[in-house]
């Protein structure tokens, strides 16, 4: 795809979100879409097939930025596996708070009695194409002898259990509102903590 379509499906896609936040899933149509992106209703459909589509697509490219950082830091064999789960952390943790996934989010459940194809599309972009990711890099510090354990899949579940816990929902849910930075720090730096005190050699 040439810069000129890209740069039409950013456009799209940042109207998308700005509609999500501000309406709801069910309150925001395509057309509704097209007109806030100066974009043609046949040119989103053509793209994106459905609203359904459009919006799971929403959610690859809300997960893309942190699973890209951890397959570079997966590529650089030299760099220090619980320096890079302490880099990750805080941008796993606004990206899993943040106004975009809580949007997103919202929006599944809205669509748990239409399509139910959000709730899948979110597993499988966000907690399927992470957690991976992060027990390789925990398998990594256990090869250099940093960490011991016998399943880095379920230590993976233990460090996300210990960054995320319960903030999406109860951000969800309205209960809590967007996380400040320094919290965002602190908690992810007790989540690494908490990893090294329970798997630490």
């Amino acid at each position: 795809m040439g810069d000129y379509a890209d740069r039409r499906r950013t456009a799209i896609e940042d109207a998308a979100f700005a509609l999500l936040i501000e309406k709801g899933y069910k309150a925001t149509s395509m057309l509704e879409v097209a007109r806030r992106a100066g974009a043609s209703n046949e040119t989103l459909y053509k793209w994106y097939g459905n609203k359904q589509g459009l919006f799971a697509a929403l959610v690859k490219a809300n997960a893309r930025d942190v699973a890209e950082l951890l397959r570079t830091r997966l590529d650089g064999a030299d760099a220090d596996p619980l320096e890079t789960l302490a880099t990750v952390g805080p941008l796993l943790l606004d990206l899993v708070t943040g106004e975009r996934a809580i949007a997103l989010n919202r929006a599944a459940v809205g669509d748990v009695h239409d399509t139910a194809t959000l709730g899948p599309a979110l597993a499988e972009s966000g907690r399927e194409a992470v957690v991976p990711l992060i027990a390789e890099l925990l398998g990594r510090a256990r090869d250099r002898g940093l960490l011991a354990f016998d399943d880095a899949g379920e230590v993976a579940e233990t460090y996300v259990a210990l960054l995320i816990g319960d903030l999406q929902i109860r951000r969800a849910t309205g209960a809590i509102g967007p996380l400040p930075d320094d919290a965002i720090r602190t908690r992810a730096m007790r989540a690494v903590g908490g990893i090294t005190r329970l798997f630490g050699t």
